[in-house]
């Protein structure tokens, strides 16, 4: 059987490059897994080795410690992979085919499924609708940071690349349809993006870059990027976004001096619960990005909120935010009748038409996200580096596939 590494959580601040078992059509027993998943038979599996599988700022939250994450547990939801191995219950998925792994795991049977609603799937985690690999309070499938990875009902979530050769050359932006690629563009069509809209984009991490290209990618006219890190507005500007330095203060003025109004028509917060107050003090403020997107956007128009947001933070500023409780403006909201939009992205919506335009040269999400490659073994300086603020997304390169 062969060996298998893996990136793995080992407590606050802390990741180990570590061996794990290889993988098999059965989910054993682990750190972070569902009792009632343990021994689930995966019969519609396919085993992957991993061609390219990226740090996320969702594994980013786990790793400061402010999630309720076990140590040991295996990260990794973004992957990309070619099949190596099939169960009994695969049909169309074969051996060979280089494929994009959608960070949700879903069933494709389920009603939720059913309606393209697979971040909420219904069978793949026993507390609650919604899985991914490697993450806390998904259901314990085990992470893609690693050299070879399950992956369950292949022939629902696989999606092949229709020619290898030409997959590789475009590798480092079709690892961006895992997760941040959709996710981006899911917080920009549920912003109300179209042609000629004007976005703000709180956030100019790799969700917040991705999301400011989709935007772009559909017809907007102004897109503004808002951050603290000079490093990443740099990056924000380098492919055509006007940006806007938060340490200074409250955004509406600065959006008034670039548009001549203080508001936009779209609002999205690439940001997610660990925000911070505007101002150089850069306090700790969790319902700093969605109060000021209420403030700052349109009567009448719609905030996608692509970050994350969870139940449980154990550093949370005070024993609301610990449980996930900020203390939002919702009369805002109802009084400028804004509508909303939360949750995981399934990216099964957006998967393949955002493939076709990758590989049809309609956009370049590697470029305006700084894709930067990085061995497993370099994994663990990758997220420290990636936690300092670095304008970079790291891509894990496990077996050397994207170098040669």
């Amino acid at each position: 059987m062969a060996d298998n590494r893996a990136v793995s959580y080992m407590g606050p601040g802390k990741v180990e490059v570590r061996d794990i078992d290889y993988p098999t059509f059965e989910l054993k027993d682990g750190p972070g897994v569902n009792p009632a998943n343990v021994g689930r038979k995966l019969p519609h599996a396919a085993i992957l080795k991993v061609v390219t599988t990226n740090i996320c700022g969702s594994d980013q939250h786990m790793v400061r410690g402010r999630t309720t994450a076990p140590e040991g547990l295996v990260l990794g939801h973004e992957i990309t992979g070619e099949v190596i191995e099939t169960g009994p219950g695969v049909e169309f998925i074969k051996v060979g085919d280089l494929c994009s792994v959608p960070f949700n795991i879903a069933c494709g049977r389920c009603r939720n499924c059913k309606e393209r609603k697979t971040g909420i799937c219904e069978n793949v985690n026993p507390d609650r609708p919604g899985s991914a690999y490697g993450y806390v309070d998904m259901g314990g499938w085990v992470g893609g940071q690693a050299e070879y990875v399950v992956v369950p009902y292949a022939d629902w979530n696989l999606l092949k690349f229709p020619d290898k050769d030409q997959a590789m050359e475009k590798i480092l932006d079709l690892t961006m349809l895992s997760d941040i690629f959709p996710t981006g563009f899911h917080g920009a069509v549920t912003a109300g993006v179209g042609v000629g809209s004007t976005v703000y984009v709180a956030g100019a991490g790799p969700v917040g870059l991705a999301a400011a290209a989709s935007a772009q990618l559909l017809g907007a006219a102004v897109v503004i990027v808002g951050d603290m890190n000079t490093q990443r507005l740099e990056q924000a500007r380098s492919f055509g976004c006007e940006t806007i330095d938060l340490s200074d203060g409250e955004p509406a003025d600065q959006i008034e001096q670039i548009l001549g109004v203080g508001e936009v028509d779209c609002g999205i917060d690439a940001v997610g619960f660990e925000a911070k107050g505007h101002g150089h003090s850069g306090q700790e403020a969790p319902a700093t990005v969605l109060n000021t997107l209420m403030d700052i956007t349109a009567a009448g128009g719609a905030l996608g909120i692509p970050g994350l947001y969870v139940t449980g933070d154990p550093g949370g500023v005070d024993e609301a935010a610990k449980k996930g409780s900020l203390s939002l403006s919702l009369g805002t909201g109802w009084a400028k009748s804004l509508s909303f939009t939360t949750g995981q992205c399934p990216v099964m919506k957006y998967h393949r038409g955002l493939m076709n335009a990758i590989l049809h040269d309609r956009v370049q999400i590697a470029k305006a996200v700084n894709a930067t490659t990085i061995s497993l073994d370099e994994a663990p300086q990758g997220y420290a580096d990636f936690d300092s603020g670095v304008a970079k997304k790291f891509v894990i390169d496990p077996h050397g596939s994207v170098a040669a």
